[in-house]
């Protein structure tokens, strides 16, 4: 694998799209534990306000790229939430979820999970890691059932060494357009950008772009 090349998916990008700051890998960055919050109570709020509205009750639902702390709404019930990340600490400290797995998606994308098992998949404040974003989401669009979101939602805020280089060069327009792209390749359709928190609110923005796999 070539991680400073752009995604085979995604040949019309330059060949350095996909370069990091900080070339070690991940795995090593991530190897101590970071229990803190990376946006603000208000994103956070706006984030969670979301998954109210869009992930579904009751579901099975994939958190990606996940943490300590998962956003979804305290009051509602899920069948199961899967967790993903870097950091086997952090995943243990997350009470939401009932299956955990540490991987490094930009060295083995696969996901060990079943083809259409999930209602529902989240990414929140982690995309612009990803140095092969479209094979890593088109696994998901694997594990979701018909008609399942995936739900990619970002601020401002990063570690700057780790989020590739076509990020650090585009405004929020642009991620919305980039993730959209990322997520069309992959296999999702209406595509929709959503801005939960606008650039000019006090605090931390946010933004999310929604897919979903066409229905069976």
């Amino acid at each position: 694998m070539a991680q400073n090349r752009p995604d085979q998916d995604l040949p019309d990008l330059p060949p350095e799209a996909f370069a990091k700051r900080d070339r070690t890998p991940d795995p090593l960055f991530y190897e101590h534990p970071r229990f803190v919050t990376h946006i603000d109570a208000a994103a956070i709020a706006a984030v969670t306000d979301l998954y109210r509205e869009v992930v579904p009750a009751g579901g099975d639902v994939l958190d990606l790229m996940s943490s300590w702390v998962s956003h979804l709404p305290d009051e509602i019930a899920y069948a199961s939430v899967v967790g993903h990340g870097l950091n086997a600490a952090e995943l243990a400290a997350n009470p939401r979820l009932t299956r955990r797995f540490v991987q490094d998606l930009n060295a083995a994308p696969h996901l060990p999970l079943d083809a259409a098992s999930l209602d529902a998949a989240l990414i929140c404040v982690s995309v612009q890691y990803l140095q092969r974003p479209v094979a890593v989401l088109s696994e998901v669009a694997r594990v979701l059932r018909p008609g399942a979101p995936v739900v990619v939602s970002f601020s401002n805020r990063c570690f700057p060494t780790k989020a590739v280089a076509i990020w650090h060069g585009l405004d929020v327009a642009g991620q919305v357009q980039l993730v959209g792209l990322y997520l069309e390749r992959a296999g999702f359709t209406r595509i929709e950008g959503w801005a939960l928190r606008p650039e000019d609110s006090p605090g931390d923005p946010m933004t999310a772009v929604i897919g979903r796999i066409p229905a069976a």
